[in-house]
């Protein structure tokens, strides 16, 4: 049986993908929780200040607390103040959304972007979740910084993505997935079409500390209508010198100057 710590931080997740806010029932039923023990909860999350119940119709939503707590660590970090300059012009120079990803144990989160799209299409999906490995750039520019077994693995204890919820050419087989990390590995960058999303194109390149570890990556996402293949590749050469002056100025943030396992 999970614990209460355990279940806590399984409600504020799922309420942060319902910003709407839940039901008791609702979230007691996603829980598969008694709606006693999920009252209870709820209770200890609203006295700490995490989640509140609206009085209007009762549903349960989540404070801004947390993205308090998120935002406050990533300003200590220096995170930002180095970062945020690099991905503004690339995402100038390229005219589309640019993103850094951060490593954290087996996970790779984006905590920050840059919008170069001023007109026409933008894509900018969602910030703040963990990416998932399989079916996008960051992912696979990660993975071609490890060893086959130790990216099969990471991919193993996540879950391929499924073509029905990302792209249609998202790779279903460890065969397709080793193609892809083949391939970036020889590029020095990924590149998807079609991947992560229907109609959609991105790359990524890795980030490497002074210590030589992959810390993060950052990628160039796009409609394939306006981001080609053949622009992809043209990109290449501003997206690595991007890569490589974060890697320089790493040692300013104490989240990319880390060392991870």
């Amino acid at each position: 049986m999970s614990s209460i710590l355990e279940r806590s931080f399984k409600v504020l997740e799922h309420l942060a993908a319902h910003p709407e806010g839940k039901a008791l029932s609702a979230l007691a039923s996603a829980m598969d929780m008694p709606l006693s023990a999920t009252h209870r909860l709820l209770s200890e999350l609203i006295r700490c200040g995490y989640v509140r119940q609206d009085q209007s119709h009762g549903d349960y939503m989540l404070t801004i607390k947390m993205v308090s707590l998120g935002l406050g660590f990533l300003s200590a970090s220096g995170i930002v103040d180095i970062a945020q300059p690099l991905l503004d012009r690339l995402a100038i120079d390229s005219g589309e959304l640019v993103r850094l990803g951060v490593v954290d144990g087996d996970a790779l989160t984006f905590v920050a972007k840059a919008q170069g799209a001023t007109r026409g299409l933008r894509y900018d999906p969602d910030m703040g979740l963990s990416v998932n490995l399989s079916c996008s750039s960051a992912g696979h520019a990660w993975l071609s910084t490890m060893s086959d077994e130790r990216a099969l693995a990471l991919v193993s204890a996540q879950g391929f993505g499924k073509p029905e919820d990302f792209g249609p050419r998202a790779p279903t087989s460890v065969k397709a997935l080793l193609a892809h990390i083949e391939a970036t590995r020889e590029r020095g960058f990924s590149m998807i079409v079609e991947v992560f999303a229907p109609a959609m194109t991105a790359m990524a390149a890795p980030i490497r500390n002074g210590a030589g570890t992959v810390v993060g990556v950052v990628t160039i996402a796009g409609p394939m209508v306006r981001l080609t293949e053949e622009r992809m590749f043209a990109l290449g050469p501003a997206l690595l010198a991007t890569t490589e002056q974060l890697a320089l100025s790493s040692g300013a943030s104490a989240l990319l100057s880390r060392r991870v396992a």
